[in-house]
């Protein structure tokens, strides 16, 4: 009797497990009998009236004091705000930039200096003004690769590469953002400070624009220390550069109580005006390097030929043409002080 008994309680339970079994299999197979189990009255009318907010707070998200239904139509303006705004406005900018330089290129050619170097060398940039500046270079550069990899990355590097490795991209590109992000910010707002003097609008910054920078009509225009181009460039960050950084610490520190909707906004400010500052520094990357003969010599070494300075920022060599000194001279006070710059001299 006791084994008859036993062997009733195991055919009971392998019945009620079959039992079980088929009903989630049978749940499973038809997910409208599913949601009816779980959520109950989860009809059409119901999760328009989540969407809408007119439900009380059993459909509401869970964080605290939050007011967001389940359901956020906001989220889904932000989506198509993104990916049909946003994502196609950075492909023309930075296209459009690239295109830009080429063709110039191809047109013109490079910036040759009008006279050949003199050897003569004026002091421009000290070495701290060359190190905030190129500091700040490259943490913009990381931050426009890792930026443009989080937008556009899965479209190229994930086919190519697989989930693997665009998985580690993706994750180096997040940290590297979000951590060298602020320290972005720091050092351009010191470089905004510093570099205000020479970026304040003058009256020849009109004639500038009218020549194209010396491109129309003959002979160049006036230019001091820093020419109207440069001052564009300056007000560019110190205007949507701001504003990256700004959304930037909105999006990288979400624990100030900042709402959904701000955290949307912020995203489209971020992105749209990071995309922006990439393509125009396209062009003053080319226009600082190959684009023009002399440029880049002065942020390398902090001196430039008295050639290009009278050139480019003649207001600015007529200012300081008498403390030009001889290349060699330079050479041999720089060996002699083992290694270290010439002392400065006033900009």
């Amino acid at each position: 009797m006791s084994l008859l008994r036993h062997a009733c309680i195991v055919l009971l339970m392998a019945l009620l497990t079959l039992g079980v079994g088929s009903q989630a299999v049978a749940q499973s197979a038809d997910p409208n009998r599913e949601i009816s189990t779980s959520v109950g009255a989860a009809n059409a009318d119901t999760w328009r009236q989540v969407r809408s907010g007119e439900v009380d707070a059993n459909y509401r998200d869970s964080r605290h004091d939050s007011n967001y239904n389940l359901i956020n139509a906001a989220g889904q303006t932000w989506r198509e705000i993104r990916n049909h705004w946003v994502t196609p406005f950075g492909l023309i900018a930075l296209g459009g930039m690239i295109a830009m330089i080429v063709l110039f290129y191809v047109i013109f050619g490079r910036k040759e200096l009008d006279e050949r170097p003199t050897g003569r060398k004026l002091f421009r940039w000290s070495a701290l003004e060359r190190s905030l500046h190129w500091s700040v270079a490259t943490l913009f550069i990381i931050l426009a690769l890792s930026g443009l990899n989080i937008l556009y990355g899965k479209f190229v590097f994930r086919s190519l590469f697989g989930d693997a490795v665009w998985g580690a991209m993706i994750s180096a590109s997040k940290v590297s953002h979000n951590y060298l992000g602020p320290l972005f910010g720091i050092l351009l707002l010191i470089i905004l400070a510093k570099f205000l003097k020479h970026n304040l609008p003058k009256k020849h910054d009109l004639a500038w624009f009218k020549k194209g920078g010396g491109l129309i009509g003959k002979g160049h225009p006036d230019a001091g220390f820093a020419n109207a181009g440069e001052k564009v460039w300056y007000w560019l960050l110190a205007t949507a550069g701001v504003a990256v950084i700004i959304s930037g610490l909105v999006l990288n520190f979400p624990n100030f109580d900042q709402t959904r909707d701000t955290m949307m906004w912020a995203n489209v400010i971020h992105a749209v005006a990071a995309l922006g500052l990439t393509a125009v520094a396209l062009g003053h990357i080319y226009i600082g390097t190959i684009g023009t003969e002399g440029s880049l010599e002065g942020m390398k070494t902090g001196y430039v030929d008295e050639a290009w300075a009278k050139e480019h920022h003649n207001l600015w060599y007529e200012e300081v043409k008498d403390q030009a000194v001889d290349a060699e001279s330079l050479d041999q006070s720089t060996s002699d002080d083992g290694g270290k710059p010439a002392p400065s001299q006033p900009g």
